[in-house]
């Protein structure tokens, strides 16, 4: 293996600590300010707990996050079943028109949000569906679907059909072949894929704005609101407490699955 000379080695270490202080800083300055006394940044840094006190008698900000974790977990729990059974009807079966469906997966990640919403919008109004969460569920699922197709579609594009083929040959089912081979080689892809149907929901604004009525909001639209009524340090307090809630999350998943590697 051909070694890069030391400059070059410290120069790119160098390089990746620039992006994670970039990456990580403005987070680690939000959650320091959480606890610090002082509404509007002021140094020196007092320490307190106040605002965590004040975020649990903030009805409106404490129901919003529910709102926003009840459909991100609908979300990723229905994303990921109909992702999962649609990429592996897109591995398994050849038919008129597989070429057109794969391509047309991607358009919806590369459209802009504001047209999705604005499109969603104007879809469920002459449909009836109308706004709500029911809708903010409905346009979080369609956004999220993508995700987990291609995610999912990608892990099985590194499974072997041997495997399916020799399962069949043993008597195995096509359920049993599914649930007992299939599956277990791609669940990786799969919890990948969920993990990025969360995150797309979670962290939507744009569609939530557009289908939001005004007495269900879900967290990225009342921090939105909050922001322009005045800011405060509570808004600084959910986001700690989200961000050390989604980094566990994540920390637990990635001891269990080696993404991009085997189980």
């Amino acid at each position: 293996m051909i070694r890069a000379p030391a400059f070059l080695s410290g120069l790119g270490r160098f390089y990746i600590g620039l992006v994670l202080v970039f990456l990580y800083l403005p987070l680690v300055i939000m959650a320091a300010m959480s606890f610090n006394v002082s509404p509007f940044y002021q140094l020196p840094f007092e320490w307190t707990t106040e605002w965590y006190v004040a975020l649990s008698d903030n009805d409106g900000l404490i129901a919003a996050t529910l709102n926003s974790l009840e459909i991100a977990v609908m979300t990723t729990i229905i994303a990921t079943i109909l992702g999962t059974a649609a990429s592996l009807a897109l591995f398994r079966y050849d038919f008129a028109g597989k070429r057109v469906l794969q391509a047309l997966l991607f358009p919806p990640i590369a459209i802009p949000w504001l047209i999705s919403g604005t499109a969603m919008l104007i879809f469920f109004f002459g449909t009836g569906v109308g706004r709500g969460l029911h809708a903010i569920l409905l346009g979080h699922v369609a956004l999220a679907l993508p995700y987990v197709i291609i995610v999912v579609s990608a892990r099985l594009a590194t499974f072997s059909k041997d495997l399916e083929d020799a399962a069949y040959s043993l008597g195995a089912s096509a359920w049993q072949t599914t649930r007992k081979v299939t599956l277990p080689c791609i669940a990786p892809g799969i919890v990948a894929g969920g993990l990025f149907a969360f995150a797309v929901s979670f962290d939507q604004f744009v569609v939530s704005y557009f289908l939001a009525t005004p007495g269900q909001t879900t967290l990225p639209v009342e921090i939105y609101a909050a922001i322009r009524k005045g800011f405060t340090p509570e808004i600084n307090a959910v986001s700690t407490i989200i961000i050390v809630f989604s980094m566990s999350l994540m920390f637990v998943v990635s001891r269990f699955f080696r993404f991009g590697g085997d189980q």
